[in-house]
């Protein structure tokens, strides 16, 4: 595996705690806009100091795993855009295999490439949010506008192969929901050209900025002992220098096919956890080359797998075929049913390894859906990176965990 480490400017210093004993309980959030969401940290204060910081997560609870298992498989789908918004093709993807692996369903390649192109161009988009949101939050406006210029563009192509801008529901059980239109490849193209140049700016406005440096270098550190302990991944886990990545570790959709690095820092730092974002998004666009250039070489082909099990019969059969329109009317009113067992698969989402674990009692229905949440499991390394640290601290902190709320309370 080929690892990349990100610079670094300097080595941290451990942070100073007060020395009184009086301390003083204080809510931060739910309502509080650096919190990315409705969460609610109870905070334990001795002055300035953050002695120790509790998340209390729940507030937009919305039942979305239970809600599933009233659904047909292939209608529950459209659930998972709803739980991290900012990367709904990464929940798609994720629940489609782990069905896909229930029924046993082989994904054409083409159908493949395309998946991994636009998780990609995802990853991409969840990034430039949480860059531009995470410079905001520390004052730096800039960043916050260059960020949207690119997201616009991304959200443009996701339109257009979808209909939809973020609730796109585009990767399907057994393929996709349609095919990518002509124009897909140029647009794609003129977005990766322009990419690198426009990270290239935003590490020219934050990179070396001493403000930036000030309140980012030796803030929120922790070791790797302690990340992999608190079951910390993607960013947050490979800051610290563990170069843990799904897409490396267990491929999946052909990941092991691409050219990439895995970038890693070293002081587990907020500083750290920006540099090694900015590095994903630049290796995610060679991904995103790669995928366009293996996409070109196949051509024209199926976006749905060949297995009736899963996929329709196409139009012009049903047209002279009772069989396959009985067929279609059973699959789409009824929905398929798979095998009595259960399937779990990880993917390597923008904030580190989503899992979704699927229970098949033989029905049209799921019987248990439940996905291991990112941003869930890496909150609970908030109180050791929080304590002896500045209240003020806590904004930058929060913002470089990258959470989503919709994800922790699904």
């Amino acid at each position: 595996m080929t690892i990349l480490e990100v610079p670094t400017p300097h080595d941290i210093t451990e942070p100073a705690l007060a020395g009184t004993t009086e301390t003083m309980v204080l809510n931060m959030g739910p309502h509080h806009p650096s919190t990315h969401g409705v969460l609610r940290l109870v905070l334990e204060l001795d002055g300035e100091i953050v002695i120790s910081a509790a998340p209390d997560v729940g507030f937009l609870h919305t039942g979305i795993e239970k809600n599933m298992e009233s659904k047909t498989y292939q209608k529950a789908l459209v659930m998972t855009d709803r739980m991290d918004y900012l990367a709904p093709l990464s929940n798609n993807l994720c629940y489609a295999l782990a069905v896909e692996k229930l029924m046993q369903v082989e994904i054409p390649e083409r159908v493949q490439v395309i998946r991994v192109l636009l998780v990609e161009l995802q990853r991409i988009s969840s990034h430039l949010v949480w860059l531009g949101t995470h410079a905001l939050d520390l004052a730096a406006m800039s960043v916050f506008l260059y960020a949207m210029r690119e997201r616009e563009q991304i959200l443009d192509i996701f339109e257009l192969v979808s209909g939809a801008r973020m609730m796109t529901s585009y990767i399907r059980i057994g393929g996709l929901a349609y095919d990518v239109p002509v124009d897909f490849l140029p647009t794609v193209d003129a977005l990766v050209e322009v990419m690198p140049s426009r990270v290239d700016e935003y590490e020219d406005l934050l990179t070396g900025n001493p403000i930036w440096l000030e309140r980012t270098v030796g803030v929120g550190a922790i070791d790797g002992k302690s990340a992999v302990a608190y079951g910390l991944t993607g960013a947050n886990l490979r800051a610290t220098g563990v170069p843990y990545d799904v897409r490396k570790a267990q491929p999946y959709s052909g990941y092991e096919t691409y050219e990439f690095q895995v970038p890693i820092g070293k002081n587990g730092d907020i500083y750290d956890r920006y540099r090694v974002r900015m590095a994903e998004m630049r290796q995610s666009v060679l991904i995103c080359r790669q995928a366009a250039e293996r996409l070109r070489a196949i051509g024209p082909g199926p976006y749905v797998t060949p297995d009736r099990k899963v996929a329709p019969p196409p139009k012009s059969e049903i047209t002279h075929s009772m069989e396959s329109l009985i067929h279609h009317f059973k699959l789409w009113t009824e929905g398929f049913k798979p095998p009595v067992g259960d399937a779990y698969v990880s993917i390597e989402s923008p904030r580190g390894s989503l899992g979704c674990y699927v229970v098949s009692d033989g029905g049209p229905k799921p019987w248990r859906v439940h996905f291991r949440s990112p941003s869930l499991i890496n909150l609970q390394g908030l109180h050791h990176m929080a304590k002896g640290r500045l209240v003020a601290d806590l904004v930058a902190l929060i913002a470089s965990l990258d959470p989503v709320l919709g994800e922790v309370d699904r």
